[in-house]
């Protein structure tokens, strides 16, 4: 069996080339990278990466540099599930949230990569396989976007070939919400698909009152409506609200998301295999949502999670929304459609250009 002979940690920042906002996360001027290259006794290599929006990246770069190779000295690269939990259980005291799940995050990501590239298949199709067409969504940063610019933006991606449309809401004003919303249902039309993103905005009386004044524009979701350390808050929006619930881009364990998923209080659930634990927990929580006859969709490094909900019989929509990542990779995502096309590539099939990377090196 291959053993691991080296973890090489990678941390950049890539500047945006607009300032984007959003209801509670603020001016968005860059977007962290944190990448992991996991080498074994063969030379083969495997890589996995995590993101922030701006803060923490050195914290998770130290738990790569520092604390994974020494707990992962001479171990067995295939056997995945047990170093998830070994790394697991000697970060928890110090851990089990933050920096060090994210770490981990991007650690797993970085061995599911080797193990499906030394099987020479896909990673969707290592996990199983499913279908590798994925529905997909434009997920758009735009809370300050003026309407005639938030309108402009979705024409311009459903001339890339997106058939579903993300957008921001949380202003100070409700009415204003309101009115955006308004105007893009009529903008689309009816019956497209249109969901709404919060960010965590309201108090759970905030939210159920906009998804009532939300209710008329058949929104697909409203997502993130409070804070996600409140999930009997969230059983009550899903319960009082009216509409469907997306909720979990900032749980990081698959317990949260039973807390979740078994009290009612969300609809669609959606990890992020960057900061979940990787792609080990994210099948899991996919496979809870799938027992509770939940469709999972996702939030963020759209690369790598179209593998994965193509191997879940229960996907819904993937997030598409890149933060200059597709500068630096060799062939970002593919759509056609409205749909999104998982590779055949071997192993999630993501080559970054490092010598790009380093002029953003951290």
């Amino acid at each position: 069996m291959p053993r691991i002979t080296s973890i090489e940690p990678g941390f950049y920042r890539i500047p945006l080339p607009t300032v984007l906002t959003d209801s509670m996360h603020g001016e968005m001027r860059a977007f962290e990278l944190n990448t992991v290259r996991i080498r074994d006794s063969d030379g083969a290599e495997g890589v996995g990466y995590t993101f922030t929006v701006g803060r923490n990246g050195a914290a998770i770069d130290t738990i790569l540099a520092r604390e994974l190779p020494e707990i992962m000295d001479g171990e067995e690269a295939d056997e995945i599930e047990r170093l998830w939990h070994k790394a697991w259980w000697a970060l928890h005291y110090g851990g089990r949230g933050g920096p060090t799940v994210l770490a981990l995050s991007a650690f797993d990501m970085a061995l599911w990569d080797l193990k499906a590239k030394r099987a020479h298949l896909p990673l969707w199709k290592a996990l199983g396989g499913f279908e590798a067409k994925v529905p997909c969504y434009a997920g758009g940063i735009d809370l300050d976007l003026p309407l005639d610019k938030l309108l402009r933006q979705t024409d311009d991606n459903l001339g890339k070939g997106f058939r579903a449309i993300k957008m921001k809401v949380g202003r100070a004003n409700l009415f204003e919400d309101v009115e955006r919303v308004k105007a893009m249902r009529e903008h689309l039309g009816a019956g497209f698909p249109l969901m709404a993103d919060a960010n965590m905005k309201w108090s759970v009386d905030g939210a159920i009152r906009a998804a009532r004044a939300l209710q008329p524009f058949d929104l697909t979701w409203l997502e993130e409506p409070t804070i996600p350390d409140d999930p009997a808050g969230h059983a009550r929006i899903v319960r009082e609200g009216g509409l469907p619930i997306a909720a979990g881009e900032n749980l990081r364990t698959l317990w949260e998301f039973k807390l979740y998923v078994a009290g009612g209080g969300v609809t669609y659930p959606e990890p992020d295999v960057t900061n979940c634990g990787g792609v080990t927990p994210f099948m899991k929580i996919a496979h809870l949502a799938e027992a509770f006859n939940l469709p999972v969709t996702s939030h963020g490094a759209h690369d790598v999670t179209v593998h994965l909900l193509a191997a879940c019989p229960n996907r819904s929509y993937l997030e598409a929304h890149g933060f200059g990542l597709e500068r630096y990779i060799a062939e970002p995502l593919k759509i056609q459609d409205g749909f999104a096309l998982a590779p055949d590539r071997p192993g999630h099939g993501i080559a970054f250009d490092w010598k790009g990377l380093d002029t953003i090196r951290a």
